[in-house]
């Protein structure tokens, strides 16, 4: 297994709503990525709060991706404010997880 990163260390490099001790989720992306556009042109379109964290401007974000998907640099990952984790998942996934947890 490889060592994980702290989370604390990483920089966000652009929030869509997303305050402070929200319960939100983080996605690490490139700017290149066809499949990071798509999820955030989708979140976008309904509003979804998020935190956006280019991995390619930020090592450490790269290697906690790494870190979650087996040594591969696999974008977009997202991480939940619970702890867990989705590679590429779809917008509807992140909004049923926001709609799950939010308020506690």
């Amino acid at each position: 297994m490889t060592d994980r990163p702290a989370l604390s260390d990483l920089t966000a490099t652009y929030h869509n709503g997303a305050a402070e001790g929200d319960d939100t989720v983080t996605l690490y992306t490139t700017t290149w990525c066809p499949f990071c556009s798509r999820l955030t042109r989708a979140l976008d379109r309904t509003g979804t709060p998020y935190t956006r964290v280019d991995v390619e401007d930020n090592p450490t974000a790269g290697r906690w991706v790494e870190s979650v998907n087996g040594g591969n640099r696999v974008v977009p990952t997202v991480h939940f404010a619970d702890g867990s984790h989705a590679t590429n998942p779809p917008a509807s996934a992140v909004r049923q997880w926001l709609e799950g947890h939010r308020g506690k």
